[in-house]
């Protein structure tokens, strides 16, 4: 029985004894956690909730202490719980049974799993992240929206969700048409010279996506003094949203070419997707053009017909009437009949909450290593392949844009809940998020030319545009070199091979939990040297500690010795050693692996994967300290090393299973 279902059988249990002994009905009952495992496992300030509600409805005045004591009796009969303890002016706090609590979670506990629900009526839920722009590498930035959305999506199938995780394609957007015109007028190609390239690119061991970078910025540099090239954008652009012509087909070869290397960017991270949604296939479904009917329908989108919006459909909402700030983000449908970014958004929200009344067909686009495939959206019909998976229509969605997007995420929030109240606003969820900079040092070591002034600087922004940022690939392969470099000094006679493999699953746990450690709304200053710290709260540190605990199943294992569970069987021993001088010790570091869930929940439900990082670190901190002040396999009482095995146990898999839903591999040394 996990720590979360013992709540709740002491919530109902709260619940029950209000209503018998003062005839309240309780509907929230709030739990916390004491500060100290001394003053108690979970702490109930209920007595004060019923103190008013008694008054209300009786009009006596009642102690809060007297009340808590009325509840203690009744806590106590469960034979889970040790004892109840009325603290302060009418704190309830409620101990465990401890020798009961090691038996029933000895080995057996349920983890949280990362399997995929198969449970057809489990809430479904839509979680869309990365969203790169197909015209170049993946950079940081990106990164860190990938390694949120990927986190997250492992959270929400943790607590029984089925998920489905969307990376949407915008193939026919300004920056996709930017890369078009520097190979048509810069370079002056065709699709068939572009594909050549290609092949050379890959001969040269160069990637497509790395070139289309570096031809992305040497197009923004060009148009700030030409611009005849500069007129050329809007004309590609048309091109491509047109569809069916040479410069459409040229961009949708580019996009898909970026989209490829991307996926495999990801796959370094151990980030995958299902579907592949594109922006071509929402204007050549004319999806827009159903929505449109249905806000008209419904009142919620009028036509201007003054001022400066004169012949533009808008969404206007009253608490930004009146300003500037937001005015083209409620602009649904510009006076020229094109619809806005925003107008699209909310078409493909509706589609992807399964409202829209309309469906993408779908082919397979992409397959990883183990038969797994992604499927990406198709216009033509004739492409379509038979799907057992239903896309879309989740009961919640989760979009992973960054803060700079918030109030157009807003607007399609509100639109889609005033189209379909029934759905309302819980139906989006905008995961927002703040800019990845690098520290001075950090971009040195990447290759940017850093000048003094820059060296004093807290970070250093970078600009796409310009060139200045650091490729996702860039970033993972300097991190697995340092890492490797630390594991051929502790490992020198290990194999190539494995010292490559650990090398990688460091790199990757260093990045995703220095990129996870943060609030969604903290910018983050990326370093390599703090990133790659065995102290301190990284990644490497969570991993080494997962090692350490390990290896002393590894060392039972070499022994020919299993977990004992008859061993602490004998209550009154288990219940002894829990009450001498360091029971509390080894009690606190159960306990705190035993909350795994409930954090796991709790991030679920704030949406901030930062919650289950800090959870991560202090798990690692306590068994560091647990493994330093204990020698468990040499402890010579059989009882109290039965205890520090399956308390070790305990801590090792929640560890293990907590780095798991971020994300992160446990390597066999380090």
């Amino acid at each position: 029985m996990t720590l979360t279902e013992l709540q709740s059988i002491l919530r109902g249990k709260v619940r029950e004894a209000a209503q018998n002994n003062f005839q309240i009905v309780l509907d929230q009952i709030v739990a916390e956690v004491p500060p100290k495992t001394e003053l108690g496992d979970l702490a109930f300030p209920v007595a004060f909730d019923l103190a008013k509600q008694i008054k209300l409805v009786t009009g006596e005045k009642q102690n809060p202490r007297n009340i808590a004591e009325t509840l203690k009796a009744e806590i106590e009969t469960l034979e889970f719980v040790d004892r109840a303890e009325v603290a302060g002016a009418g704190y309830l706090n409620v101990f465990f049974d401890r020798a009961k609590f090691l038996a029933e979670n000895q080995t057996t506990a349920p983890l949280p799993s990362l399997q995929r629900s198969e449970d057809s009526t489990a809430e479904k839920v839509c979680v869309e992240h990365t969203s790169v722009n197909p015209n170049k590498a993946a950079h940081i930035g990106h990164v860190r929206n990938s390694v949120l959305g990927d986190t997250f999506q492992r959270i929400l199938t943790a607590t029984g969700k089925r998920v489905e995780i969307q990376n949407y394609i915008d193939n026919t957007g300004v920056q996709v048409a930017d890369v078009v015109v520097g190979f048509i007028y810069l370079e002056h190609r065709d699709l068939e010279s572009i594909k050549a390239l290609d092949k050379e690119l890959a001969n040269d061991g160069i990637s497509f996506d790395y070139y289309c970078w570096d031809l992305y910025a040497k197009v923004g540099q060009q148009y700030q003094t030409d611009e005849e090239l500069r007129s050329k954008r809007a004309e590609v652009l048309h091109l491509i949203e047109k569809g069916s012509n040479p410069t459409a087909e040229l961009a949708d070869h580019v996009a898909t070419r970026n989209v490829e290397c991307i996926t495999k960017t990801m796959e370094r991270l151990s980030i995958r997707y299902d579907l592949l949604p594109r922006e071509s296939e929402i204007l050549h479904l004319h999806f827009w053009n159903k929505a449109f009917e249905q806000m008209k329908e419904r009142g919620v989108i009028h036509l201007e017909s003054e001022g400066k919006n004169a012949g533009c459909w808008v969404m206007p909402f009253e608490e930004h009437t009146g300003t500037d700030e937001h005015e083209a983000d409620k602009i649904l449908v510009r006076s020229n009949g094109t619809v806005t970014y925003t107008g699209k958004d909310i078409a493909y929200q509706m589609w992807k909450l399964g409202v829209l009344g309309m469906d993408f067909y779908y082919k397979p686009f992409f397959k990883y290593p183990d038969g797994k495939e992604i499927w990406i959206t198709t216009a033509d019909e004739s492409e379509s392949k038979p799907h057992e998976q239903e896309f879309g229509h989740g009961q919640v969605v989760y979009n992973v844009i960054d803060s700079r997007q918030s109030y157009p995420q807003e607007v399609v929030k509100k639109g889609v809940a005033a189209i379909h109240p029934e759905i309302g606003e819980r139906g989006s969820v905008h995961l927002s998020y703040e800019m990845v900079a690098l520290s001075p040092a950090a971009a040195e070591e990447l290759g940017f030319e850093v000048s003094d002034e820059d060296r004093k600087k807290p970070f250093i922004e970078m600009s796409g545009r310009k060139g200045l940022g650091v490729k996702a690939d860039d970033l993972i392969s300097r991190l697995e070199e340092k890492a490797l470099e630390e594991v051929e000094k502790r490992h020198p006679d290990s194999p190539l091979v494995e010292k490559r493999h650990i090398a990688h699953q460091i790199a990757v746990g260093a990045l995703r939990y220095f990129l996870l450690k943060f609030t969604r709304n903290t910018v983050i200053v990326f370093d390599f040297k703090e990133a790659l710290s065995f102290e301190g709260e990284t990644g490497l540190f969570c991993q080494y500690s997962a090692v350490r605990a390990n290896s002393i199943f590894r060392k039972l294992d070499e022994r020919g010795e299993t977990i004992d569970g008859s061993a602490i069987s004998d209550a009154a021993k288990v219940s002894e050693i829990f009450g001498s001088e360091s029971g509390t010790d080894i009690w606190s570091i159960l306990i705190l692996a035993s909350r795994l869930h409930e954090t796991v929940e709790a991030a679920a439900a704030q949406n901030e994967p930062s919650i289950l990082a800090k959870y991560t670190f202090n798990l690692a901190k306590a068994f560091n300290l647990f493994y330093h002040n204990h020698k468990i396999i040499a402890e010579p009482d059989v009882t109290k090393r039965a205890v520090l095995i399956a308390v070790a146990d305990s801590a090792r898999r929640s560890l293990t299973a907590a780095l798991d839903t971020m994300g992160i591999e446990v390597p066999e040394k380090m």
